[in-house]
């Protein structure tokens, strides 16, 4: 557990007669840490680059465990910390238990969700950006096969595998998809050697191109990918880097832009809910240095047609948790 102002135990209450921390936002680390090269240091990147450009400081926490939830946000809040900013959708029931209980407090949530009146819900279009990396799979696919390693089996993980299937299907209709989710508990986030069996397994069944959508259990599914030869597709942070030449692109979710704008709004933030989808740059594909040898003109083209008919609405990206059902895929 870290914290950029200690606000545990004597500290806080040093904090809270000095009145330091009044109006410095915090940010909750979700379970796997800030580091985790995926969702949350993509929240932590743009927490650094506010206070970069601002000189300001804020509260953070990396939560160990799931009893921590509660009691983080309760002490943010009674820190005096504004905004209070929580990562990944396991927070939901914490946040809708402490919120009312501090309504002076705007809290954000990415991916999470809570009706309380000062709540603000940020959510992504998953299923659009991963429709984009279908396609890119479907396109650099020699064998025809493809897979999907998701993190913990629940309906946004979902939403990140029917989308890829839509994308890989419209592109080439006789692609098989293969499609494997972790486990059932939060440990499924923070597992890179499962990670590195199932894409084995995926690959012994003929599949080429594999993205992960798992948080630090995909570094072992790109990691293996690499080692086996075949291609992978990041996600939340470009990962382009991780394995230059071997992952093909990463599904960016700009948890970064999120949170940098709720630092920036800070106490003048909007409770309500806020989509990031592609029409607001929310959602995309990483396209760099190091995927650059890997990514045709097609490819590009094909991708940008798609994203613009999205944004259109000519083309309708079905969204698992609309409805808890994939048209093109059984989980």
């Amino acid at each position: 557990m870290t914290l950029m102002k200690t606000f545990l135990g004597a500290a806080a209450s040093m904090a809270l007669t000095a009145g330091t921390a009044l109006a410095d936002p915090a940010i909750i680390f979700d379970l796997g840490g800030k580091f985790d090269k995926s969702f949350n240091e993509a929240g932590f990147n743009g927490a650094e680059k506010w206070a970069k450009e601002t000189g300001g400081s804020y509260l953070e926490i990396e939560l160990q465990s799931e009893a921590q939830r509660e009691q983080a946000l309760r002490r943010f809040a009674e820190t005096g910390a504004n905004p209070v900013i929580t990562l990944g959708f396991a927070m939901s029931a914490a946040l809708s238990e402490v919120a009312p209980d501090f309504p002076e407090t705007t809290f954000v949530t990415n991916d999470g969700w809570s009706d309380a009146p000062n709540v603000l819900n940020v959510a992504f279009a998953e299923h659009e950006g991963s429709y984009l990396a279908g396609i890119m799979a479907a396109m650099a696919s020699k064998s025809g096969t493809v897979g999907f390693v998701g993190g913990m089996d629940i309906p946004l993980i979902r939403k990140f595998g029917c989308g890829y299937a839509q994308g890989v299907l419209a592109t080439n209709p006789d692609a098989k998809i293969i499609s494997n989710m972790t486990g059932t508990t939060p440990t499924a986030w923070n597992d890179p050697v499962k990670g590195g069996e199932l894409t084995k397994a995926q690959i012994s069944q003929g599949a080429d191109v594999i993205y992960a959508a798992a948080g630090g259990t995909g570094l072992g599914v790109l990691q293996t990918a690499a080692d086996e030869g075949v291609l992978s597709i990041g996600v939340d942070s470009n990962q382009n880097y991780l394995h230059p030449g071997k992952v093909l692109t990463s599904m960016v979710k700009r948890v970064d832009v999120s949170v940098y704008d709720a630092m920036k709004e800070g106490e003048n933030l909007k409770p309500g809910v806020r989509v990031m989808d592609l029409a607001h740059d929310g959602v995309g594909l990483a396209m760099d240095e190091y995927n650059a040898e890997l990514v045709t003109d097609e490819m590009k083209a094909a991708v940008e047609e798609a994203q613009a008919k999205i944004i259109s609405g000519e083309i309708a990206v079905h969204d698992y948790q609309s409805d808890d059902t994939c048209p093109v895929m059984k989980f």
